[in-house]
C-alpha cells in the first residue's frame, strides 16, 4: 500500500516545461499510490525540453478551465522558463493556482514556477525558494525567498533546480501524505 493511495494530484504544465521537474515529482507521487491528472492551458499535447533542447511531449488530461481545486489533494508546479511564463498569463491557471493555494492544500514547486504563485498573489508572508532569478519577484510579491536545496513552508515545498530533485520529490511526498494545512489557508 502506498503512502499517497486514494490521493489525486493535478500537474499543471505547459509548453516548456523543464521534462524533468515534470516526470521526476509523477513518478515519485505514483510510486506511492496517487493518482495523477495532467492539467495544461488546453487538453492535448504539450511540448517538453530538457533546458532549451526539445524532449517528449506531453498530454493534459484536462484543459485547466475545467478543473477545481477542490477536485485535488496536492498540486505540483514544474518549471522552465517558458512554462510558467505561459501560465502566468492565463487567467483561468493563475485562478486554479490561486484557489489551490488558498485552500491550504499541499504545492510542490520548482525551479521557475513560482512565477504562478507570484501573479496569483499567495506569497504573502511565505517563504519559499526557486531558481534565483525569481528572488526579487518573490520579495515584491511579499514572500521571503531562501536558497536551499528544499523548503517547506506549511505545505508549500519548494526547490530550485533540477540537481534538488530528490530532496524535492521526498518531500513532495511527505507534505501530500499530510494533507491540508489550515494555517496555510488563513
Amino acid at each position: 500500500m502506498g503512502k499517497l493511495d486514494g490521493k489525486t494530484v493535478a500537474i499543471l504544465a505547459t509548453e516548456g516545461v523543464e521534462q524533468v521537474e515534470l516526470t521526476e515529482p509523477r513518478k515519485a507521487v505514483e510510486q506511492e499510490g496517487a493518482d495523477i491528472v495532467m492539467v495544461s492551458l488546453d487538453a492535448g499535447e504539450y511540448q517538453g525540453f530538457n533546458h532549451l533542447d526539445k524532449g517528449d511531449t506531453f498530454t493534459a488530461d484536462k484543459a485547466v478551465k475545467d478543473v477545481s481545486a477542490e477536485d485535488f489533494d496536492g498540486l505540483i508546479l514544474p518549471g522552465g522558463v517558458a512554462n510558467p511564463d505561459a501560465l502566468r498569463t492565463d487567467p483561468d491557471a493563475v485562478g486554479f493556482v490561486g484557489d489551490f493555494a488558498r485552500s491550504g492544500k499541499p504545492i510542490g514547486v520548482i525551479c521557475h514556477g513560482p512565477w504562478t504563485l507570484v501573479e496569483a498573489d499567495v506569497l504573502k508572508g511565505r517563504t519559499i525558494t526557486s531558481w534565483p532569478s525569481l528572488q526579487t519577484d518573490i520579495r515584491n510579491a511579499g514572500g521571503t525567498w531562501v536558497d536551499e536545496e528544499v523548503h517547506v513552508d506549511n505545505g508549500l515545498v519548494s526547490s530550485r533546480k533540477p540537481d534538488d530533485l530528490p530532496a524535492f520529490c521526498a518531500k513532495v511526498v511527505e507534505e501530500f501524505c499530510e494533507g491540508r494545512h489550515e494555517a496555510a489557508a488563513a
